[in-house]
């Protein structure tokens, strides 16, 4: 048994010149089209959800949308009131995201590894190799001492 799909997205318009004021008042009729057809078609068969996201995409882009209202739009299909946050939590994790009720957390991470830090850095400047005469060496690579 053979199986064959496609999938389709059309955008037609028409536009009617006004010359009576407003933004129609400001062009010319060169400076629009007064018909637009738009046909966007893919094979459908084996398609992924990221696939389709991918041609919708382009048929957005295609009928004037602006890229970042695309990605809003796609990221307010998991981030909203109706997806559980157990979900929104694993998009988090595959994309390395951090949700806002959880910042102070990292936070509190981030200044515990700075004091970690600058434990070793005190150890290191204390214990420091002295060379001959008791001078210290530098590191030649980088300059540390």
């Amino acid at each position: 048994m053979t199986y064959e799909a496609e999938v389709q997205f059309k955008f037609d318009a028409t536009y009617t010149h006004s010359y009576s004021g407003g933004f129609g008042s400001t062009i010319g009729d060169d400076d629009f089209l007064p018909e637009e057809h738009y046909k966007i078609t893919a094979p459908a068969a084996d398609l992924t959800a990221k696939q389709y996201f991918k041609l919708f995409e382009k048929f957005m882009l295609c009928v004037g949308m602006c890229p970042s209202s695309i990605r809003s739009g796609a990221m307010s299909l998991v981030f909203n009131d109706y997806v559980s946050e157990e979900e929104q939590r694993k998009v988090c994790k595959e994309y390395e995201l951090t949700m806002d009720e959880d910042l102070e957390k990292k936070y509190q991470e981030f200044m515990k590894r700075d004091a970690e830090w600058a434990k070793l850095n005190k150890h290191y400047k204390e214990n420091v190799v002295r060379g001959p005469m008791g001078t210290v060496l530098e590191d030649s690579a980088n300059g540390v001492v």
